[in-house]
């Protein structure tokens, strides 16, 4: 008598199928619901929110990029223009036009899909092409936005947006921010559009083949992997008052999207939020103890990552344990 799992539950193998990936949902969606309710409830508890806010803020950015290379298969080594983008377009938007402050965010998200839409020729590119591309992309627009007059955006200097300080509210918009990036997430890992970048991310050949428009489907995913960066770029930005050329557009920000994605494991919904969790509260906790030390250790406990759990944390887990597949998106 057979022992599998089909068997054991007298189902049929796609009925099966559907009931795991609806119980990873749920499980993902739980866990979502929880994350954001303990962290809604952080102002109340502690003045001190700035762990919390920059948690949500990687969190964010770990999961778009998500996206791009657990989706799509793309790795923009540029990925901080998104960041910048936002940032300016909130900063420049509220300081120089003089909107409110919610109508310069919504302006930063749509500054982000539109410069996803300008650099969407350089789809065309794979691997390591695509990704210096995007980073000679990303250092141009800096160079522009740092030499326009400073009456735009404050050249070199940056801009101070003094009359916007408001940590509460910025908290929770980092928050909605946050949270409409995992539902987007969650919902493109059982949506039709999902599976067909899974497709191409695996064979665009064999996806074309099957009716699916690649570069269309292609261009979807970078508009959404470009509006959450933007968001919270601009998001950051009112939390801090301070949109500053070097740090708006500073590469560290692409790599720290990259390595917490990548330690949790690329490809999961989980994966991204539990790298993050997991690097930035051991990084937290070498620069309490170890402050002088703390970019050294840190190096050193990526790279043991990278050596022995090669997959991310998910995904060497699931590697190791199959079973865990019917519970872990």
């Amino acid at each position: 008598m057979s022992s599998s799992p089909v068997a054991a539950t007298g189902l049929p193998a796609r009925e099966h199928d559907q009931r795991i990936a609806r119980l990873r949902i749920r499980i993902a969606i739980g866990i979502f619901l929880a994350l954001c309710a303990a962290l809604a409830l952080v102002p109340g508890a502690t003045s001190n929110v700035s762990f919390a806010f920059y948690l949500m803020l990687w969190i964010t950015m770990a999961s778009a990029m998500n996206i791009c290379v657990g989706f799509t298969g793309y790795l923009p080594f540029g990925y901080v223009v998104f960041y910048g983008v936002g940032a300016y377009g909130t900063g420049v938007c509220y300081k120089v036009l003089q909107w409110p402050i919610l109508p310069s965010l919504a302006a930063a998200g749509v500054a982000g899909v539109l410069l996803s839409l300008l650099f969407a020729p350089t789809l065309r590119l794979r691997g390591v092409y695509f990704g210096i591309v995007s980073l000679a992309l990303a250092s141009i627009v800096r160079l522009l936005i740092s030499n326009l007059p400073d009456a735009y955006t404050g050249g070199s200097m940056g801009l101070i947006l003094s009359n916007a300080n408001n940590p509460t509210h910025s908290y929770y918009a980092m928050l909605a921010v946050m949270a409409a990036c995992l539902a987007t997430v969650t919902w493109l890992s059982v949506s039709p559009l999902g599976k067909a970048l899974k497709a191409i991310r695996d064979d665009d050949m064999a996806a074309a083949c099957v009716g699916v428009h690649v570069p269309r489907t292609r261009l979807k995913a970078w508009m959404l992997a470009a509006l959450f960066p933007a968001l919270a770029g601009g998001v950051e930005a009112w939390y801090t008052n301070v949109v500053d050329p070097e740090y708006a557009f500073h590469v560290l920000v692409t790599a720290k999207s990259i390595i917490y994605a990548m330690a949790g494991g690329f490809g999961t919904i989980l994966g991204p939020v539990a790298g993050t969790l997991a690097l930035l509260g051991i990084d937290h906790l070498i620069w309490q103890k170890f402050p002088v030390l703390n970019l050294l250790l840190l190096g050193l406990v990526i790279v043991l990552l990278m050596l022995f759990l090669p997959r991310g944390i998910l995904g060497s887990l699931l590697k190791r344990y199959p079973r865990l597949r019917q519970y872990i998106a």
